[in-house]
């Protein structure tokens, strides 16, 4: 007599299929009433939704990735930040556009964005995520600021190491991310997109840290998390040692 074996698989999470999987997941198309239309079309963009441990597990609109309501209840998903020093050890710093839906007019490093559900872009293991990362940051430096792919190789980048951080932007948006930190140094055109970026300016360590004190300028929370912890540590070792601080394994909890 045989037995029969019922296996269950589980349904993927996907943008189509996370409202029947969490019914309770948030999708208010109210909350960008009033927005900008340009950055309300972005909010359909496809990230990367993993587990805690930057495992991929589905994806989900920008949207309901940065929404705090979706945020408090787990969803947590992949991102980038880049800084891009000169030939000077300036970085190059952003100060996000009025019309950007989360953290308007707040200075930040040189490009933070996601990686998307694209081909070159996803990754199951860390250098796959790493390589993926990698190409979603040279499509966004390009976008954001004018700065074409060719002036920023990818062979270039370095990776550093992962940050899993939650934060608020205003109360209904928020941020909820594994933060891939790339380093990069070139000399390039800037061109920056004004729906994206309202101005930009290189700065010396010495710089930034004056910034810092002044209580006009307003800072995102992963850069200011970033900058607390090892930015400077990390610049200090651009041209001398920076390998040490190089393709980190292990995922830094700042929660």
């Amino acid at each position: 007599m045989s037995t029969a074996t019922t296996t269950t698989v589980a349904e993927p999470i996907t943008a189509e299929t996370i409202l029947r999987l969490f019914p309770d997941i948030d999708t208010r198309s109210d909350a960008l009433e009033g927005h900008d239309e340009e950055q309300i079309r972005l909010m359909d963009e496809v990230c990367i939704v993993t587990d805690e441990n930057d495992l991929p597990i589905g994806t989900a609109s920008k949207k309901l990735c940065h929404l705090m309501t979706n945020i408090d209840k787990g969803l947590l998903h992949r991102a980038f930040s880049v800084f891009l020093f000169n030939d000077k050890n300036e970085l190059l710093l952003q100060q996000r556009a009025t019309e950007k839906i989360t953290f308007p007019d707040m200075w930040t490093n040189t490009c933070c964005s996601h990686p998307l559900n694209l081909a070159n872009e996803t990754g199951s293991t860390l250098p796959d995520a790493v390589a993926g990362v990698k190409n979603a940051a040279r499509r966004k430096l390009d976008h954001e600021l004018g700065i074409k792919q060719e002036q920023v190789p990818f062979e270039d980048f370095r990776f550093l190491t992962r940050i899993h951080y939650k934060a608020p932007s205003d109360g209904k948006w928020g941020e909820h991310e594994i933060d891939y930190i790339l380093f990069i140094k070139a000399n390039p055109e800037v061109s920056a997109n004004l729906n994206e970026v309202q101005a930009t300016q290189w700065v010396s360590a010495e710089k930034l840290k004056e910034m810092f004190k002044d209580p006009s300028l307003k800072f995102t929370p992963w850069f200011k998390l970033i900058c607390e912890s090892m930015l400077f540590e990390w610049w200090a070792s651009l041209d001398n040692g920076l390998e040490k601080y190089t393709d980190e394994q292990e995922i830094r909890r700042m929660l």
